[in-house]
């Protein structure tokens, strides 16, 4: 039965994210914010949502280390899978302003919780308190930068589908619904499965609540690939990779203080690396192709090896 429960929560998930994403990003469109900014708050928002939700149930439920194993597998996933198959339809250009700017946030923000969660090995209240204020400034930068750039955007056409407000608002709540109930069936069922198996609530979080989770992202950053909206798909991965950090584990850790295993530190220190070469290979050429995608699946492959042998 926790196998049913499992995929239900994961349809619910998903669709709701994307009912989320539908409604949030009709709403942004009507106030005629660039691709690269929608993709790296509404859209990146909306589509980890669905970590936000398994993470904060996690921590409501005292199982910290799917908590956290949720939101650094995710991100891991975000940054080698979402990429590097988009990266196989089209060339991932990366403008110089994201390259040094977000580019770089994001590797901060995964430096910063390695060391706020080596320290004592646990991310208490007051560290959960701290990555938030950090998300409310990056809040504030997105606003800014949205506003400077509403001007250079204001006479140019969009072919996005704008739907009628009653039918946004409709998305957006009936989205956070499903979401939320589907959080919930993923950490319990996931639970169960984990220790049916014998296996840990590390791993479980790293493999397949991290691909469930992550499915909103890889589905929406593929569309925008192969749309040509490479910013929008670029900007979800890093937005939702700084979001997880910030705001997810923010509030988890807020919640119910986390405490860190030696694997967390592992997995975080694999991500920071991850993300080091991923900029490299962007700042190289401006942008990451096929054989650089190629490059970064297989980093995932083994990854994937490493944590199920460890």
């Amino acid at each position: 039965m926790a196998y049913v429960f499992l995929v239900v929560g994961f349809i619910l998930l998903i669709n709701g994210a994307d009912f989320f994403v539908d409604g949030s990003s009709s709403v942004a469109k009507r106030l005629k914010v660039p691709s690269l900014i929608i993709g790296m708050t509404i859209v990146a928002m909306g589509t980890s949502l669905p970590e936000c939700s398994v993470s904060i149930s996690a921590s409501l439920s005292n199982s910290n280390a799917l908590a956290i194993s949720n939101a650094v597998g995710s991100n891991i996933f975000n940054l080698l899978v979402v990429c590097g198959f988009c990266a196989l339809f089209c060339p991932l250009t990366v403008d110089k302003k994201t390259l040094k700017r977000e580019f770089p946030f994001s590797v901060f923000v995964a430096v910063v919780l390695l060391i706020l969660g080596s320290i004592e090995m646990v991310l208490g209240h007051l560290d959960g308190v701290m990555l938030l204020i950090i998300f409310v400034g990056f809040l504030y930068w997105m606003v800014v930068s949205a506003k400077k750039a509403r001007t250079e955007e204001a006479d140019s056409e969009d072919e996005y589908e704008i739907m009628p407000i009653w039918k946004c608002i409709i998305y957006i709540v009936g989205g956070m619904i499903a979401i939320a109930l589907g959080g919930d069936l993923v950490v319990d069922s996931a639970t169960v499965i984990a220790k049916n198996f014998g296996l840990s609530e590390n791993l479980i979080g790293l493999t397949i609540v991290a691909f469930g989770t992550s499915l909103p992202e890889l589905v929406t950053s593929v569309v925008a690939a192969r749309k040509k909206e490479v910013d929008m798909a670029l900007g979800n991965v890093i937005g939702s990779n700084i979001f997880n950090i910030l705001f997810v584990l923010g509030v988890a850790a807020t919640i119910s203080p986390m405490t860190f295993i030696m694997e967390n530190v592992k997995d975080i220190i694999v991500l920071v690396v991850m993300s080091v070469l991923v900029l490299i290979f962007a700042w190289s050429k401006q942008k990451i192709v096929r054989s650089e995608g190629i490059v970064m699946l297989l980093m995932y492959a083994v990854y994937m090896v490493y944590i199920c042998k460890r």
